[in-house]
């Protein structure tokens, strides 16, 4: 570390371009710190222990409805509290542009999310309206809704009566206090009856069943019990926590881990070629001073050992930078998210992993510019100056 100085003034020897490029680094980390966790997000949340909230759906997909006459089953077996069931609809208002998710419900789907804040008077309108629906303050305030509007939902998979066109009532508007499920309150609840009553496509179909449990240590065998019920038949289940079923829904739009390796490899390739570049250029226009240094009794290892650890400090400092901002910013994104992603902060592998690419990188790009140090003669040097 007695040669730290001598690394820094170096680093910054030219202070612009050092900072557009600690600018790139940042940048590239901050990225990889978000999508990192995204990937995390989505491949976590599988085990079913501890959850007092599951989700009964198709083992096969998502899109495969479930028989109505599953209900009584789930709810009579040992250690189920409550049970209630949606079938996801995919409906659009005025535009495509405009998605926001919206499924219909059983009339007691509310009971099993307390968090979802509504006036009992307007929950009881809801009930008493055979297309009333409910909407999250979010998504009411986005579209300037207030109760008692029309909102004209066009059906994109379920016609009603050969028209495309579901005109619901809104009777209920919810909020949720905790910020971090802000991104829940985009969604639209309307009744399964009607639904089941006015499609034309499936009829006595759920898509999924949300089963509360009486005692959350007993979650794992309670899954397994559900899921025997329909062992070797058409519509086998697979019982799964609440979150890891949002991330096998959104799982069906898009392969989320691809989607971020190929754009993380894209931003590690272009930050290689362009720190590389910039070590390259600070050691050419060091080359006197490094000849110097060897006068002076550096050896050719202490110069290849300067230059590689300034390599590497450039993008441990830009990338740490990175990586702490990412980590301000998930809270944000996992509010935003619906649920989806709940990740507090960057988790430790994301860091873990981080430090690593920042080692591997800083050796990447300065290597070649450090083993031209080591091998440079004085003689050479000094005489191009």
């Amino acid at each position: 570390m007695k040669y730290l100085h001598l690394i820094w003034a170096a680093l910054f020897r030219s202070k612009t371009r050092t900072l557009l490029t600690l600018l790139s680094v940042v940048a590239a980390f901050l990225l990889f710190g978000m999508l990192d966790s995204v990937r995390v997000a989505f491949n976590s949340g599988g085990s079913v222990a501890g959850a007092d909230r599951l989700v009964v759906a198709s083992r096969l997909s998502i899109t495969q409805m479930l028989p109505y006459n599953l209900l009584t089953q789930i709810e009579s077996q040992p250690g189920v509290k409550k049970v209630a069931y949606a079938a996801w609809f995919g409906g659009i208002y005025q535009d495509p542009k405009n998605f926001f998710p919206n499924f219909s419900v059983s009339p007691d789907y509310l009971d099993l999310y307390p968090e979802y804040v509504v006036s009992a008077d307007q929950v009881k309108a809801w009930k008493a309206d055979r297309q009333g629906a409910i909407v999250g303050a979010s998504l009411a305030k986005r579209h300037g809704w207030k109760v008692g509007d029309t909102i004209p939902l066009q059906a994109t998979i379920f016609p009603t009566k050969g028209s495309n066109d579901w005109p619901l009532k809104l009777r209920a508007i919810f909020e949720i206090k905790d910020s971090k499920r802000k991104g829940e309150e985009n969604q639209l609840l309307f009744h399964w009856k009607y639904f089941d009553e006015s499609n034309d496509y499936v009829k006595s179909r759920v898509g999924w069943y949300m089963v509360k449990l009486s005692d959350v240590n007993q979650a794992t065998r309670v899954a397994k019990g559900i899921d025997a019920l329909s062992e070797n038949s058409d519509h086998e289940t697979k019982t799964q926590t609440e979150q890891a079923f949002n991330q096998s829904f959104a799982k069906q739009f898009a392969d989320i881990g691809l989607i971020v390796t190929a754009i993380m490899g894209a931003v590690f390739f272009t930050l290689l070629l362009l720190t590389g570049n910039t070590m390259a250029q600070a050691v050419r226009e060091r080359i006197p001073e490094l000849a110097v240094l060897k006068t002076i009794g550096f050896s050719d290892r202490s110069v290849l050992a300067l230059v590689l650890t300034e390599s590497i400090l450039l993008i441990v400092i830009g990338g740490t930078l990175g990586l702490g901002i990412a980590a301000l910013l998930m809270p944000g994104v996992s509010a935003a998210s619906g649920g989806i992603i709940q990740l507090p902060t960057v988790l430790p592998q994301t860091w873990l992993v981080g430090l690593g690419l920042m080692i591997v990188i800083g050796v990447a790009v300065g290597l070649m510019p450090a083993l031209r140090g080591m091998r440079l003669k004085i003689v050479d040097a000094l005489a191009g100056r």
